[in-house]
């Protein structure tokens, strides 16, 4: 059954803005370079929104190298997420 409340609330707390171009560049680096290292389990979207960009950046961190980890530090950055 699906969660209409949960829809909902992700509408209005801005998880579908569309991620900002400098993120979507180096979202699809990100795959590029670490796909099969450390982003094996996430599917690649073409247009990815704001908050699948800044879901990636954990998976790189854990899995990744520093290089990696750099890379989710400016997705983070280029997102203007506060963390």
């Amino acid at each position: 059954m699906i969660d209409t409340g949960r829809l909902e609330r992700d509408q209005d707390d801005g998880t579908d803005r569309p991620a900002p171009s400098e993120a979507v560049r180096l979202y699809h680096h990100a795959f590029r370079d670490f796909g099969a290292q450390a982003l094996w389990n996430l599917r690649r979207v073409e247009h990815p929104t704001a908050a699948q960009a800044l879901a990636m950046t954990r998976q790189l961190r854990i899995e990744g190298n520093m290089e990696a980890r750099r890379l989710a530090e400016a997705i983070e950055r280029a997102c203007g997420a506060d963390l």
